[in-house]
């Protein structure tokens, strides 16, 4: 288990930046807006949603990925709960995952009852109506240790130029080793060596249209 924690500043008050890797947890733009662009589209969510559909994550951050993929599998009418893994090696305290959830009045159910489960177990093993993990601790490590597969791949690292270690060959193979096969990944980010990663992995790579200001995102199919 991870014994460091967040280190973070707020932009306007309202926005968390780490000072570890001098980035911000979500868009300046519109984070909200930003994960349904990026990693519910970037998967084709939720049209695919099914009973048994697995998200893994790399980067919890304020858990507002979490927030909007469970938001919409309720909307969507799904009567099971979701699976939901990720894995985090700083993660914030309950205090400042209240602040971060601020910002997006629209998830405040589902936001309270997060970080009140975050409080009182930051693996999420008390939280009710999904199945969600947080796996705390370096990925480079802990990803390996898994035995499932998944179905959509939300990879949220901080800037692959400033958090490189989240980005590497070896890890991108691992996400490949645990996607179902016509399983999905999206990303943020269209950096090269990222791309490349994931078609090493087994991803059919393409670049797509990216969020606000982002030029291209990445999503791949795993064959």
């Amino acid at each position: 288990m991870s014994n460091q924690s967040a280190e973070l500043i707020w932009r306007d008050g309202t926005i968390p930046v780490s000072t570890r890797f001098d980035d911000p947890y979500f868009s300046l733009e519109n984070g909200l807006n930003e994960t349904r662009h990026v990693f519910l589209d970037g998967n084709d969510l939720p049209a695919r949603f099914v009973d048994g559909f697995h998200i893994a994550e790399l980067g919890f951050g304020s858990g507002l990925n979490l927030l909007a993929v469970w938001q919409a599998w309720e909307a969507a009418g799904m009567e099971t709960p979701l699976s939901f893994t990720s894995f985090e090696a700083f993660p914030m305290s309950a205090t400042e995952m209240r602040r971060a959830h601020e910002a997006f009045p629209e998830l405040a159910p589902f936001a309270a009852r997060l970080s009140a489960a975050w409080e009182k177990d930051p693996t999420l093993a008390k939280l009710d109506g999904i199945e969600a993990r947080v796996i705390l601790g370096d990925a480079r490590e802990t990803l390996a240790q898994q035995d499932w597969q998944a179905d959509a791949w939300f990879l949220d690292g901080f800037s692959p130029a400033k958090n490189p270690e989240l980005w590497d060959v070896d890890l991108m193979q691992t996400v490949g080793d645990l996607t179902k096969t016509g399983g999905t990944c999206a990303t943020y980010t269209a950096a090269g060596f990222v791309r490349r990663g994931l078609e090493d992995a087994g991803f059919a790579i393409e670049r797509v249209p990216g969020f606000g200001r982002k030029r291209h995102m990445t999503v791949g199919v795993k064959g």
